[in-house]
């Protein structure tokens, strides 16, 4: 499977923090740490906006490396993603991201 497909399935190279981390792109971190702020109550600050992709080595934004239930339970169950597990159509945590999002289950599906 693609490395930059995260544990939920998402695509990493479509995500506002990996653009900006890999353009170095300032102004998308603002605008980014912005809406994030904004659609989870929180404050999220430019700086923080950095991350190489789940899945691969380097840098990964903080709720994703340290905070994500689903990127945990994949990890702790040694599964390259929640594809790979049998749960996955029942899956409460899943459900966060793939019930919202029909691309993230079609890669997780394997096309």
């Amino acid at each position: 499977m693609n490395k930059f497909i995260a544990y939920c399935g998402l695509d990493c190279k479509k995500c506002d923090a990996y653009i900006a981390t890999k353009n170095n792109d300032d102004e998308l971190r603002r605008k980014t740490a912005e809406e994030w702020s904004r659609m989870n109550n929180v404050t999220i600050l430019p700086e923080y906006i950095n991350c190489e992709g789940c899945r691969t080595e380097g840098v990964k934004f903080h709720y994703c490396s340290e905070l994500c239930p689903i990127r945990k339970c994949a990890m702790e169950k040694q599964l390259p993603t929640c594809g790979s597990c049998a749960e996955l159509e029942s899956c409460s945590k899943a459900a966060m991201v793939i019930a919202n999002n029909d691309e993230a289950l079609r890669n997780l599906k394997g096309g």
